[in-house]
């Protein structure tokens, strides 16, 4: 008996001192926690030696390393350093460098000059002071070496591609793949500023312009709505007719949600679709028998180009002329730039509040088609 205590007391022991292999692991709990109001997809850790643990929501984990601190020598998380040459894969994240004055920290992308529909973006690539490097799953290797890159950021999408992320990590560039898409409150992506501004070396000024977009959603929220909440249909219709519309969790149509509209669609509308996508085909028969009633339509431009006038949007399909918001008026068009501007969430926000209210003055990515 006294044997078998022994051995139960050992194995333990034996085991731990096995797996003790000299090395920090980094989790969440490590360093003292940065506040975060919206986003739930990334956290970040300060800790005592300078340095910045980041947890992404699926299970990625890095050490940052600002500019003057020392590497930590005892991890075996991935370690990544601040850099002002970063390759950028996932479009929607460039805006936010952007915002913090930080875009020239972004030198490579995978989105042609001819896909950009913010100008500052196309000016740089333009002037070559970023470079296309090709499609995210089959980059040009040498030119990412040859730029020095120091770190990638990827959409999700570098999943379907594993071999292309693989690649990259053993040329010794770390790969962050960014999830702010996966955010369940619009805000929520906003705040990646924050993520990018602790990269950049620019925390503090994403912070303030975290503060000062969150004035603007603050006073929509706590603004006037009709007694009646208007109902609003976003959509578009695509080059073989159908028509594509945004699902009832969606961060578009939960914005609509927050201005204090009602979106036309609910999940129960789209019957037994589950993948992962944000948007939804369906037939004009069946849009017109859901959305003809809405009292707000708004077409998204940012697929087939900006309309300029009503006829133009009634022309795509003679139905939307018994639309009641065709008969009132009440037809709007987005602006190209609506969906890669992610700054602009609050933006956004503001001119859904300003159209249910009637106050139509200094829209930023929504125009009236008359």
């Amino acid at each position: 008996m006294k044997l078998f205590k022994l051995i139960f007391i050992l194995v333990p022991i034996m085991i731990l001192c096995a797996c003790d292999t000299g090395k920090i692991s980094v989790n969440k709990q490590s360093g003292t926690e940065i506040p975060l109001m919206y986003a739930e997809q990334f956290s970040l850790y300060e800790n005592s030696d300078g340095t910045y643990n980041i947890n992404i929501a699926d299970g990625q984990q890095f050490v940052f390393v600002p500019d003057g601190t020392q590497k930590p020598e005892n991890t075996d998380i991935p370690v990544i350093f601040q850099t002002n040459n970063i390759y950028v894969s996932a479009s929607s994240a460039v805006d936010l460098f952007d915002g913090i004055d930080a875009l020239g920290n972004v030198k490579m992308t995978s989105t042609k000059l001819n896909d950009w529909r913010l100008p500052a973006v196309e000016k740089a690539l333009e002037n070559g002071e970023i470079m296309y490097v090709g499609k995210y799953n089959a980059p040009d290797y040498e030119a990412i070496i040859s730029g020095d890159c120091g770190l990638a950021i990827e959409s999700t999408m570098i999943y379907h591609s594993p071999e292309t992320k693989e690649q990259l990590e053993n040329l010794g560039i770390p790969v962050i793949v960014e999830r702010s898409s996966y955010e369940t409150h619009p805000l929520g992506r906003l705040e990646w500023i924050k993520f990018y501004g602790l990269i950049t070396g620019n925390y503090q000024r994403a912070v303030d312009f975290f503060d000062e977009k969150l004035k603007i959603f603050e006073q929509v929220v706590t603004g006037e709505v009709p007694e009646q909440k208007p109902v609003i249909a976003f959509f578009y219709i695509t080059s073989n007719g159908t028509v594509n519309v945004r699902k009832s969790g969606d961060y578009i149509s939960k914005m609509i949600e927050l201005a204090g509209g009602t979106y036309v669609f609910t999940g129960e509308d789209l019957g037994t679709d589950k993948n992962a996508l944000s948007t939804f085909n369906m037939d004009m028969e069946t849009f017109y028998k859901k959305a003809h009633d809405a009292d707000i339509i708004i077409y998204n431009s940012t697929i087939d180009g900006e309309l300029e006038t009503l006829g133009q949007l009634t022309e795509k399909n003679g139905l939307l002329n018994d639309f009641r918001a065709v008969k009132n008026g009440n037809v709007w068009c987005t602006s190209k730039n609506t969906f890669q501007q992610t700054t602009g969430v609050c933006d956004m926000i503001q001119d859904f509040h300003r159209i249910i209210t009637g106050n139509t003055e200094n829209l930023a990515f929504l125009r009236k088609l008359e």
